[in-house]
Parts: structure tokens; sequence; C-alpha cells
């Protein structure tokens, strides 16, 4: 499956995180867009993962493809970002993640509403 993404994509050759494995960032992009749309990107990952197809992430001439493993390790995450005395910015990150050449393993059970 591909997912075409409209306006700014980033594609980072490196970048180092403090006291952590060096990160080198794929493919990125980030832009404001309705929640129809957003369902139906990760409708189609949804879909990719049921078939155990491949994730294509393309915008403009950029473009990555991922091959998740049968269990890869799914996090998901709610924060907020901001000052404790103001307002902030909130946000929900689902992301899934696995070692080159090893399939994940599953732990617990997860439930979202």
């Amino acid at each position: 499956m591909q997912i075409f993404l409209g306006r700014r994509a980033t594609l980072i050759t490196r970048a180092t995180v403090p006291d952590c494995m060096p990160e080198d960032v794929l493919f990125k992009s980030e832009s404001r867009r309705s929640r129809e749309e957003i369902a139906a990107y990760l409708r189609t990952v949804a879909d990719s993962l049921e078939e155990g197809a491949a994730l294509t992430l393309r915008q403009g001439d950029d473009s990555v493809s991922l091959d998740p493993p049968a269990q890869p390790t799914f996090e998901v995450k709610a924060e907020r970002e901001g000052p404790a005395d103001g307002p902030g910015e909130l946000s929900v990150e689902f992301e899934l993640e696995w070692d080159e050449g090893r399939d994940g393993d599953a732990t617990g059970d997860l439930e979202i509403e």
C-alpha cells in the first residue's frame, strides 16, 4: 500500500538523540489535516498491516517503503507539551517499531475506544 501526503515532507539524513542510539529520519511529514483525511490515512495503514503488505510513504519526489514484521512493537502515547500554568499542545502518537531483521514481541492488552 502507498500513502500519499500533500504539502511538506522532510527527509533528514542524521540526527543524534542524547543518551540514545543515533537516529536516521527516513521520512517526515507534518501538516494540518481534517479528521476525515487522517482517518483515511490510518485506514490505509491498517489495511496494509492486515494484508501483510509493505507501507510506502510518499510526498512529491520523497518516498520510503517499509515492511513491518508480523509482530512489531506498537506504542501509543498521549502528551501535553507546554507550560504547567498555561495552554499547551496536546498530541496522540501511534508508532510501530521493530529491529531490522527481527520480529517484534507482543505484550499486554491495549484498548482504544
